[in-house]
């Protein structure tokens, strides 16, 4: 017997992680106006694209990434020569690349002219030095934590036109003030610098910018530990001042020291302990400042109003709209410069707010928070977009481990057109923005109301096309995106016509190796589709059955390994609609990669390879393959091992053994493998899934008398009855009244009487006791299907509405997926001439489930019966004065419903056996 393939949970999402509007080309030919000459037919004319003027050609360069650029300019000798023009090389984002010395070296000839960069990580930033950009004056860094010294210091050296330095926003734990000291001997016409997450500013570091620097004008130091307050007062050319997050200030030297500065105009006091006679006195005293920002200051208990002077602290109900708010603000300012330098430290501050996670925010979140991410999105700083949509993206999210977000947050964005405005982001020609504008859909997309806006806005479409992109962080954000959309139903389908399954295929084989969250985030989204019967053949036409077992076989991140298996699972869970399950089964290296991976030591990653060979023990071909793959070995420790996992890897394990025991040899080799026990063990789990799934796979294994000999042995008699008496599973029950059947109809007895006589004699008196107390419980099973009223009604009238009727009452739905083999039927109706009337009853009972019309292989049980001429001993059972009343109506209801699918069969034109 097996049950028909499941598919996987569909569910998965992950963390939640953007700007100006395309700028769009239009040809002239797309305008043209169709007059009468344009009806006569003329001959077909072709662009010469060499003809364009140099002009014309930098521009399209302009609007090109690096990648496309170097493909453009490979076309001819001209464009390639333009291709290099240093007007095209004025700045490099190079943090989705793997920019490391050699990338560093073959880019260097075009960097005379280099003015910026961006950067990530440390291998980044050492190679920063071999562009030989001496004339660089911007540099961008994140994920800075691992830099040094050494690397900032060889830096700084480097690049004496050095005018802005920015390393954040994570940590620099490993940088000193012994590097700002060489930054400040180093870069003299330094004019901002702004370092994330320092352990120590010392007043020599300090010192040493003020001697060096004379035209730094704008200062970070945020989140560090400590600051020197009194040397910050010394920087007499500081304008613009941030110590957001450094909570050790001490606010009474600071305000002492810092209103003597001449020129400070903007202080950003965010998430620090800045109070209101802090505030009160550098207002007061100051000449020069202007601003202050203090978000999330828990001591500034009230706002202080001065004249001309603008305190950014709290938001309440009466606050402006924050497109007013910062409208309002540019009136006061009056100042570009200063409007830049506020919309930069908000964006910081509400990014490190949204990663503190704290629900005291959520209020401020809700009726502010979001709108001001939001406006910031608009910005014409592309820095501040991407914080703003990173800080959108992470605020929502409340449980990281689980995925969840808070639907709230998630639906005021969709209330105040964050959705529209992403996708008109993600459509920028700008990857950086793509990238952070796709995260953030991502995570909205959790929300099922998000995800049906993001749908309906157009933006499947819009994913699907970024999922194609060269950039791996582009790509990697919009598989998240198709990922967590594809758990609606509604959307899957979508994603097809999008060419989302194509594009996510592709991702798989364009980046095979060290790229952890595309492959994921990709098998993930192609698990959920596969899910679907029409689009997992669509999943299958685009190589996807190729592109999975690839990742199980050779990717060593879980992630991807969970969800490859798990998108083979669902592939494989469509039984006869199509034939996927048998495609997985061919592909080379497919089933004995999801066995290697049930040993695994994470647990979802064995679990989705145990359902997978669940699934694909359906396949005959398959069942045997798994098994010579070492399966059986492999599946029986993991039930073993498994008894304190989750109820999903439990029912995983047990559902594989239950699927691989369908065949005879293997059903015998899992009970020498020791494979009863842990059944057993699972069997008596209180979770509803995994004691039905166990009680599937006894009953299997029962069918073979040595087998049901060692379940007697290990104890499995108490475990079955318990089943089959006090499971909420009607299911769970059924099948562990059918174990009990087959233990008992007399066949174990034979196996049990072969050895010497008294160990014949020990084991009888042992069976005699266990066959007692399961017949019992089967009788007991029986006849609570057993309404006394109808039966005694069908007993004095075979009508087939009364049959009917009496088939509707003992209907277990559920039963309808089981498949019987030919010995199973044939078993059961053997059972039919068992001494005991219990067994009558019972095999009686369950070939009525077996073939009541409906059910999903009833047509399958139904020809097996015809076929073997099964008619003649249900008429007999039917007709027997010793038979069971129970057992006689169970037959004639048989009877009519083998009658039906002849009917049925011969209304089709095809041959069958007549009764």
């Amino acid at each position: 017997m097996f049950v028909a393939s499941r598919g996987s949970g569909q569910d998965m999402s992950r963390r939640v992680r953007q700007r100006v509007e395309e700028n769009k080309v239009v040809s002239p030919s797309c305008c043209s106006v169709i007059g009468y000459e344009d009806l006569a037919p003329k001959p077909q004319h072709y662009v010469d694209w060499t003809s364009l003027s140099y002009d014309t050609v930098l521009l399209l360069f302009t609007r090109l990434n690096y990648r496309d650029r170097a493909s453009l300019a490979s076309t001819c000798r001209t464009w390639r020569s333009l291709g290099a023009s240093s007007c095209l090389w004025t700045s490099l984002d190079l943090r989705p690349h793997k920019f490391d010395l050699s990338m560093a070296s073959s880019l260097s000839t075009r960097c005379a002219n280099l003015h910026k960069v961006r950067f990530r990580g440390l291998d980044s930033a050492d190679a920063i030095v071999n562009l030989r950009a001496r004339n660089l004056r911007e540099i961008s860094g994140d994920y800075c934590r691992k830099i040094t010294d050494a690397t900032l210091s060889m830096i700084a050296a480097r690049h004496e036109a050095l005018e802005s330095l920015q390393l954040g926003p994570d940590f620099c734990e490993r940088i000193t003030s012994d590097a700002v000291k060489v930054i400040a001997f180093c870069c003299p016409k330094l004019r901002k610098l702004r370092l994330s997450g320092m352990r120590d500013v010392n007043s020599e570091a300090i010192e040493s910018l003020s001697k060096h620097c004379p035209q730094l004008s704008d200062v970070g130091f945020l989140d560090c530990l400590n600051i020197n307050e009194e040397a910050l007062g010394k920087v007499a050319s500081l304008r613009y001042l941030s110590v957001a997050g450094t909570i050790s200030m001490n606010w009474r030297v600071a305000a002492e020291s810092w209103e003597k500065l001449p020129r400070l105009t903007a202080l950003d006091a965010s998430r620090t302990s800045v109070d209101h006679v802090a505030v009160s006195r550098l207002f007061k005293s100051s000449q020069s400042l202007r601003v202050v920002c203090a978000l999330n200051c828990p001591l500034l208990e009230h706002d202080v109003n001065f004249k001309g002077k603008l305190l950014i602290a709290k938001f309440d109900d009466n606050s402006k709209t924050p497109n007013d708010i910062f409208s309002h603000w540019r009136d006061l300012i009056s100042n570009d410069e200063t409007m830049r330098w506020i919309e930069w430290i908000i964006s910081h501050s509400l990014l490190r707010m949204a990663e503190s996670n704290s629900q005291a925010l959520n209020n401020f979140w809700l009726n502010h928070g979001a709108k001001l991410l939001l406006r910031l999105m608009q910005s014409s700083q592309e820095d501040v977009q991407e914080r703003a949509a990173t800080g959108l993206a992470t605020f929502i999210v409340v449980d990281d481990e689980n995925a969840s977000i808070d639907c709230g947050r998630a639906e005021a964005v969709m209330r105040d057109g964050g959705i529209r405005l992403l996708l008109t982001l993600a459509k920028s020609w700008r990857e950086g923005l793509q990238s952070e504008a796709a995260k953030a859909i991502a995570n909205l997309s959790v929300n099922a109301n998000v995800a049906k806006a993001v749908a309906e806005e157009g933006g499947i479409d819009v994913l699907a096309g970024l999922a194609k992109s060269m950039n791996r962080l582009v790509a990697e954000e919009a598989a998240g995106g198709l990922w967590n959309l594809s758990v609606g139903e509604e959307h899957k389908n979508e994603i097809a016509k999008a060419g989302g399954v194509n594009a996510l295929v592709k991702l798989i084989f364009r980046w095979p190796n060290g790229c952890d969250g595309v492959l994921e985030r990709a098998a993930g989204a192609l698990a959920n589709l596969a899910a679907d019967d029409k689009c997992s053949t669509e999943v299958a036409k685009a190589g996807g059955v190729h592109a999975l077992v690839m990742l199980a076989r050779n990717c060593k991140y879980e992630g991807a390994q969970e969800q490859a298996a798990r998108a083979l699972a669902n592939l494989a869970a469509h039984g006869d609609s199509n034939n996927n399950n048998a495609a997985v089964g061919q592909e080379a290296g497919a089933l004995e990669a999801l066995v290697q991976l049930t040993k695994s030591p994470h647990e979802g990653v064995q679990q989705e390879a145990a359902g997978a060979l669940w699934n694909l023990s359906f396949d005959d071909k398959n069942r045997e393959s798994i098994a010579a793959f070492g399966g059986v070995e492999a599946l029986v420790a993991l039930a073993k091992s498994c008894s304190d996992a989750s109820t999903g890897l439990q029912e995983r394990a047990a559902g594989a053994l239950w699927g691989l025991s369908v065949s005879e040899a293997n059903s015998i080799a899992i009970g020498q493998e020791g494979g009863i026990s842990p059944l057993i063990a699972l069997a008596g789990s209180e979770a509803e899934d995994v004691h039905e799934t166990a009680a599937g796979a006894l009953w299997n294994l029962a069918f073979n008398p040595g087998n049901a000999l060692r379940i007697v042995a290990e104890g499995g008699v108490t475990a079955l009855v318990h089943l089959c008496s006090s499971s909420v599973s009607k299911m769970a029950r059924f099948m562990a009244a059918l174990a009990l059947a087959y233990m008992f109809d007399g066949r174990m007895d034979e196996y049990a009487m072969i050895g010497t006589s008294s160990e014949s004699a020990s084991k009888s008196v042992s069976l005699a006791g266990a066959r007692i107390k399961a017949l019992k419980h089967i009788e007991s099973f029986v006849t609570t299907f057993m309404e006394p009223q109808v039966f005694a009604a069908a007993a004095l009238s075979s009508a087939p509405s009364m049959l009917a009727q009496v088939s509707e009452k003992v209907r277990i739905p559920e039963a309808g997926h089981l498949r019987c083999s030919g010995s199973e039927i044939g078993r059961f109706v053997t059972m039919l001439r068992n001494p005991s009337p219990i067994l009558k009853a019972c095999a009686a009972f369950a070939l009525v489930q077996f073939t009541i019309p409906g059910g999903r292989h009833a047509m399958h049980h139904a020809s097996l019966m015809q076929n073997a001429g099964e008619a003649r001993i249900l008429r007999s059972a039917a007709a027997a004065a010793n038979m069971p009343r129970e057992a006689k109506i169970f037959a004639k209801i048989v009877l009519r419903n083998l009658e039906h699918h002849h009917q049925a069969e011969c209304s089709k034109g095809k041959k069958s056996v007549i009764l």
